[in-house]
């Protein structure tokens, strides 16, 4: 018997092994196709592609017979294209960025090129809309990436946050700064609170006979510690931190939307559109594919996006991400 199952943990292991060396074959493999091609910045006419795909359903719906009305629309609109280029005071635009947070909000370094490359051509007749996916992360990186935000209201210009599945906790940080936040029924927003939390292995060492040796320079260079023995000082000193960063998530809050009742969300909690709206942590209920079909009506929309080149382990690391998700 028990050679029988030294084989089959043998084999076990071997099984597992060779997953191991296929799922890191396909990362490389898809690392390798994401792997920088197309860096730099992606600017798109929004309007055109709506009205091609309009254009594409309309032929389908039409076949055969609908190729010379089509030809017809075509030319109608390079007609309309040329004289609105003709225009002395042509139409406000509308330009459209993209930010899908992670924990260390790594999308931010894009988001800080693609604020500059807008306000180097923005006027004061033009807005700005943040099509925001974020369920939070580290406080520092996603502090930066509002900081990011902020630079587009001190242009004086108008900034829009449309959240369709989630901005929370630090997403809801970058969301807060906005004039004007569009979310879904169904999006969850809100977690208004800070979080530490780390295992200790102390016990584990010490029961096994191993020291652990930390020298510090400064009172509370180290709070609480993964391998040492933790102190209630320690508890109380990271206790107090949190305290202090949690009343500057709150501070963000007042700052940009004083209409909230700050005590009343902050308590870590989340919710979905319908009850943010109650509690005006967004002021209107509608999806960014409705409102920038409305707005393409009277504005001409850009979708701006700043693609910088990964790295081999950013974009294995990328990979994992979301193969975990998945």
């Amino acid at each position: 018997m028990s050679a029988f199952l030294s084989a089959y943990g043998l084999f076990l292991a071997e099984v597992l092994t060779l997953v191991a060396i296929v799922i890191l074959i396909v990362l490389l493999i898809a690392a390798n196709r994401r792997g920088g091609h197309g860096a730099g910045l992606h600017v798109e006419h929004l309007n055109r592609r709506f009205e091609d795909e309009a254009e594409a359903v309309k032929r389908a719906m039409a076949g055969k017979r609908g190729k010379k009305e089509a030809k017809a629309r075509t030319k109608e609109r390079k007609r309309e294209e040329k004289e609105r280029a003709k225009q002395d005071a042509p139409r406000p635009r509308l330009f459209v960025l993209d930010f899908k947070g992670d924990l260390r909000a790594s999308a931010a370094a894009s988001l800080r090129e693609e604020v500059s490359a807008v306000l180097a051509v923005a006027n004061d007749r033009d807005q700005v809309l943040v099509r925001l996916e974020n369920p939070g992360g580290t406080v520092h990186e996603h502090g930066f990436a509002a900081s990011q935000l902020v630079r587009i209201k001190q242009r004086k210009l108008k900034l829009l946050i449309a959240v369709d599945k989630v901005a929370a906790s630090g997403g809801y940080l970058m969301a807060c700064v906005a004039d004007h936040v569009l979310a879904a029924p169904f999006a969850i927003i809100g977690s208004v609170g800070v979080v530490a939390q780390l295992p200790n292995f102390h016990r584990l060492l010490e029961e096994h006979g191993v020291d652990f040796e930390q020298l510090t320079a400064g009172r509370y260079k180290r709070t609480l510690s993964l391998f040492g023995k933790n102190t209630d000082e320690g508890r109380d000193k990271l206790r107090q931190e949190l305290e202090e960063v949690h009343e500057l998530f709150k501070a963000q809050i007042r700052e940009h939307r004083p209409q909230v009742d700050v005590e009343q969300i902050a308590t870590g909690e989340h919710w979905y559109g319908v009850r943010a709206l109650e509690l005006k942590l967004v002021d209107e209920l509608r999806t960014s594919d409705d409102f920038l079909i409305e707005a393409a009506k009277e504005r001409d929309l850009y979708s701006v996006s700043f693609k910088r080149k990964r790295s081999l382990p950013e974009r294995l690391l990328g990979g994992a991400e979301g193969l975990l998700s998945r």
